[in-house]
C-alpha cells in the first residue's frame, strides 16, 4: 500500500492506495493551518482503510505534492511524508501540483495547469496525453499574462489544436478568458479543478514503477519563487 499527501493549497487531501488504486481518500478545507489537521487526517484515512498500525506497517511508499503553492503547506506535507518514510523505511515520490491538476484531463490530449503565483504573475506547466504517452511539454514556469499566453500558443502549435486550461482558470481576467476561448481553449470548471490525493496516488505509483522513488532526504520542494518568509534584508 501507499500513502499520498497533498497540502499545498487551502484544500488538503490524503489517500491510501494499493498499486496506485485508491482504497480510501479524505479531502478537507485546511485553510492555512495544515500542520494541526494533517496528522489526525492521516490516522483517520488509515483507520478507515483498516487497523492504523497494520496499514502503516504495510505501506511501501509515500507520495507527496511538492508544490508550487503555499510555503507552509508545502513544508507541512513534505515534513509529514519524510517523517513517516524515515520511521517506516519507505521510499518517497514527489509530484508537482501542476501535474496533479493536469493529469485528470490527460484523456483530452493537451492540458495546461495554471495558478496565480502573485498579483501579476502566473505559474504554469503544460502536458500532453493520452495516458500511455503522458509527458511534460515544458517544465513549470512563472511569468506574466503575456508570457502565459505565448506559452499556450506554442503548445497549441505543437499539438495542432488547443486543449483544456485547468487549475485556476477562474482567476483569469475576462479579457484573457475570452481571448483564450476564441483560440479554442476550454476552461475547466471549478468542480474539475480540485486536487485529489487519489490522482497523486496514481501518478506516484507510475513514477515508483519507473524507478523514480527516492529516499526521504532527497525530496525537493518546488517553489518557483522565493518564499516570503525567511531571512529579511537589513534596514
Amino acid at each position: 500500500m501507499e500513502l499520498s499527501i497533498d497540502t499545498v493549497g487551502e484544500q488538503s487531501s490524503v489517500a491510501v492506495s494499493e498499486h496506485g488504486h485508491v482504497l480510501t481518500e479524505i479531502s478537507w478545507r485546511s485553510g492555512r493551518r495544515h500542520t494541526p489537521s494533517l496528522t489526525p487526517m492521516i490516522d483517520l484515512v488509515c483507520r478507515q482503510t483498516g487497523n492504523v498500525e497494520i496499514v502503516k506497517r504495510e505501506l511501501e511508499a509515500v507520495f507527496v505534492d511538492v508544490g508550487p503553492g503555499a510555503y507552509g503547506g508545502i513544508r507541512s506535507g513534505m515534513a509529514a511524508a519524510e517523517g513517516l518514510a524515515v520511521a517506516l523505511d519507505l521510499q518517497c515520490v514527489g509530484v508537482g501540483r501542476l501535474e496533479i491538476e493536469a493529469y485528470q484531463h490527460a484523456a483530452g490530449g493537451l492540458a495546461a495547469a495554471i495558478h496565480r503565483a502573485a498579483r501579476a504573475t502566473w505559474a504554469w506547466q503544460i502536458f500532453w496525453g493520452p495516458l500511455d504517452r503522458w509527458r511534460e511539454l515544458e517544465p513549470a514556469r512563472t511569468g506574466g499574462t503575456f508570457e502565459l499566453q505565448r506559452a499556450l500558443a506554442d503548445a497549441k502549435r505543437f499539438a495542432g489544436r488547443a486543449g483544456v486550461i485547468c487549475g485556476e482558470p477562474d482567476r483569469l481576467d475576462d479579457e484573457t478568458s475570452s481571448a483564450l476561448r476564441e483560440q479554442g481553449w476550454s476552461l475547466s470548471p471549478l468542480s474539475l479543478n480540485a486536487r485529489r490525493a487519489g490522482i497523486l496516488a496514481e501518478l506516484g505509483w507510475r513514477r515508483l514503477q519507473n524507478g523514480h522513488g527516492v529516499p526521504p532526504a532527497a525530496l525537493e520542494p518546488l517553489y518557483l519563487r522565493e518564499p516570503a518568509i525567511g531571512p529579511q534584508p537589513s534596514q
